[in-house]
């Protein structure tokens, strides 16, 4: 097996001939470059999920307390309504004209989300237009991050070579920990400096602040990277990419959804419902509690390398396996021992703990949908079917598992929703074949 590129999968500039390769960036520098955009992207979704228990009052003050919760975490869920949206168009552009213009014009909407929400006035001042705001930024930010995933993946898987996209697409996920640890020391830091009542009133914007400034620094190193794409003809359209897609990919494209539903769901619970869960649940301090988010992040960042290594070595569908069979086993121990021992230290043992299978079903997952799907679809349906299982198994698991207590009365209902989901990804994972070694089409 050769350890060269294969001339197709080549980084090119755009409208140069595949074997006109020039290469401006080191790998390290071409995976640093994607790896950053791609969490800092990622960063003000994150952080704001930290604030929602803040941000809910002021912009959704109803006066049951159960309701504005449910308001809040609806507010960060529909934000991932957009992202099967975004990751259909952009990622469309992205397979249609290259990957390289599709992950700049990503970071760009990003900014402009960003600078809403520091910007939206509370309810108190202008009242319907703020939670109306809210939304609208929320919507432009999932569009933006539908759009950057599947082009990024893409670019690195297409980096790559035959032993190594495993290793190259782990450092996807990497970015979503990278994303969310950064965004765990913004809030820690904020919560812990400022007074309750200056971190409500403005303290919690000047995270979002540090997301719009940092936005132009990404694009200047992205602006450095090589094209892994050689542009389509003229005249071939998105809608063209929509339909082979569907017509002749649906099968790999329903097997992709379901093995992302249980990648989604396991993520969402894990780094960003527990710390909120331990603040509402426990009773632990936020300032406390986000430490969970933070400690599920960094191990989520640590293991994905090698995650992704040990995917190039036993194989993409040994790895999901084992990962997600883990989880599920634990999963409902996990949150008894928590509830029986509602404390800071059990907090954190249990995000540790249920982190590990998280982060090693994360990038095994990833390059398995994306060698699933030929070059010319990659970006388009690695995008919709991350974010198609994103916007329901995986934005809105703080809601459902908030609304699944609630309705059961039994504080471990989180436990059963991710082992639904983890069920659910097995029936996918069953769809499909080993493609380590593989060459891609």
């Amino acid at each position: 097996m050769s350890n060269q590129r294969s001339a197709s999968h080549a980084p090119v500039r755009p409208g140069a001939s595949s074997r006109s390769v020039s290469r401006p960036l080191s790998k390290p520098g071409t995976i640093a470059a994607i790896t950053i955009g791609s969490g800092l992207e990622l960063y003000d979704s994150v952080v704001y999920n930290f604030f929602a228990t803040l941000i809910g009052p002021m912009y959704f003050p109803v006066s049951d307390r159960y309701v504005q919760l449910l308001l809040s975490f609806a507010a960060f869920g529909i934000g991932y309504v957009m992202r099967p949206i975004g990751g259909l168009v952009i990622g469309a552009y992205a397979d249609r004209v290259g990957r390289k213009p599709a992950v700049i014009l990503t970071l760009w909407l990003m900014a402009i989300s960003a600078a809403l929400l520091v910007l939206t006035p509370t309810y108190a001042q202008i009242g319907l237009f703020a939670p109306i705001l809210m939304t609208v930024a929320r919507l432009l930010q999932g569009f933006a991050i539908g759009g950057e995933m599947g082009p990024a993946s893409a670019m690195l898987l297409e980096y790559a070579d035959e032993k190594s996209r495993g290793f190259y697409t782990s450092w996807q996920p990497f970015s979503q920990g990278l994303a969310a640890v950064f965004a765990a020391l913004v809030a820690l830091s904020l919560t812990n400096v400022l007074t309750p009542s200056a971190l409500g009133s403005w303290g919690w914007r000047m995270a979002f602040v540090i997301g719009v400034l940092v936005i132009p620094i990404s694009v200047m190193i992205r602006s450095r990277l090589d094209e892994t794409l050689v542009p389509k003809k003229w005249g071939e359209s998105d809608a063209d990419t929509h339909r082979q897609l569907l017509k002749a990919h649906w099968r790999e494209l329903l097997a992709s959804v379901l093995l992302m539903i249980g990648l989604a769901s396991a993520v969402h619970v894990v780094v960003f419902y527990l710390p909120n869960y331990a603040a509402i649940q426990l009773h632990i301090p936020l300032s406390q509690s986000i430490w969970a988010g933070f400690v599920g992040s960094l191990v989520l960042m640590l293991l994905s390398p090698l995650s992704g290594w040990l995917s190039d070595r036993r194989g993409r569908r040994a790895v999901v396996w084992w990962s997600r069979v883990a989880l599920m086993v634990m999963i409902y121990p996990a949150f008894a021992f928590l509830n029986s021992h509602p404390s800071l230290p059990a907090l954190l043992a249990v995000a540790t703990c249920l982190a590990v299978p998280m982060a090693m079903t994360s990038p095994s997952t990833l390059v398995l949908v994306s060698e699933v799907l030929p070059q010319r679809l990659r970006a388009t349906g690695l995008s919709f079917s991350y974010y198609a299982a994103v916007v329901v198994f995986g934005s809105f698991a703080q809601f459902s598992s908030t609304l699944l207590i609630h309705l059961t009365h039994d504080a471990n209902a989180p436990a059963y929703y991710i082992i639904g989901c983890g069920l659910l990804s097995l029936i996918g994972l069953a769809m499909v074949r080993e493609t380590l070694g593989r060459r891609l089409k």
